[in-house]
């Protein structure tokens, strides 16, 4: 009697891009992007140099690779808790909301935001690639709160767009701050909507 083995799955080239942009995205966590060396992701993956050039040749096509990857946990996040429907007040408290989800339950995509972010101020190729996510989450915060601004939930002389840098550098600067406790985060935000708000204003679900 023949035994037929099963058939092993044949592994497709977005499973390896996907395999290549994981390995990167826990070697930037562990070692920062300066740890971040071909050889040791392709160890991770389990393939050679070569055919890691192959799908990245370049260093601007693994950073753009892993930022492809970041844009997809953001999209998929916004696509579970659509909210175009909701008032300018509800659309910041999902931003905080999702910001913190993001931090305390998948950790992985923040960290390596932060660590890009800190490193495209002396990296042109990382800058390049980092500056479209945080022109269009910069967007996003301007057009709530210029929404809210409109129709007097938020204050009236605010300017949307330093405001949208200020709420995005309070949310980026908790990555890196002395206390990444939920305690903290909250009292972060409270001091946020004290800032925006024309009197404390507490939103929530």
């Amino acid at each position: 009697m023949t035994i037929t083995q099963p058939a092993t799955k044949r592994e497709t080239t977005d499973d390896r891009r996907r395999a290549i942009a994981a390995a990167a995205r826990r070697l930037i966590v562990e070692k920062g992007v300066e740890g971040l060396r071909t050889r040791d992701i392709a160890e991770r993956v389990g393939i050679n140099v070569a055919t890691l050039h192959y799908h990245v040749p370049t260093k601007e096509a693994l950073i753009g690779l892993v930022a492809d990857t970041m844009r997809d946990d953001f999209r998929a996040q916004s696509l579970l808790r659509p909210r175009d429907h909701l008032s300018p007040a509800e659309r910041l408290e999902h931003e905080f909301y999702d910001f913190s989800e993001m931090f305390f339950e998948y950790g992985d995509t923040l960290a390596v935001m932060s660590e890009l972010m800190e490193r495209a101020r002396r990296d042109s190729v990382i800058n390049a690639v980092m500056r479209p996510i945080l022109a269009k989450w910069h967007q996003m915060i301007a057009a709530i709160l210029g929404d809210g601004i409109a129709d007097g939930t938020f204050r009236p002389d605010l300017d949307p767009h330093p405001g949208a840098l200020m709420v995005m550098s309070t949310l980026i600067g908790f990555c890196r701050g002395p206390d990444p406790s939920p305690q903290y985060f909250e009292r972060l935000c409270a001091e946020l909507r004290r800032a925006l708000y024309p009197q404390i204003q507490v939103v929530r679900d």
